[in-house]
């Protein structure tokens, strides 16, 4: 099935990775696309990401148990 691509900077982009690679822009696409589908892949979700800022921020300030109530919220404004 051709790809065909109509965009003069990506036509632009696979001639320099492909002189650079030293193989056709078909492969130098192939490559670039495969390398980039394997980095999506291996990089964690929002939701992994989410959960490791959690527990990163729960090592870093441990829950001390007390409530944060009016009193305490208001304490914090007084001068």
């Amino acid at each position: 099935m051709p790809l065909y691509v109509k965009d003069q900077e990506v036509d632009r982009l696979a001639e320099r990775l492909s002189t650079l690679r030293k193989v056709s822009k078909t492969e130098a696409v192939r490559q670039a696309l495969m390398h980039e589908l394997q980095r999506a892949e291996s990089e964690p979700t929002l939701v992994e990401k989410a959960v490791a800022m959690t527990r990163e921020l729960n090592r870093k300030y441990a829950p001390t148990g007390l409530k944060a109530d009016k009193a305490f919220i208001d304490s914090l404004y007084e001068d």
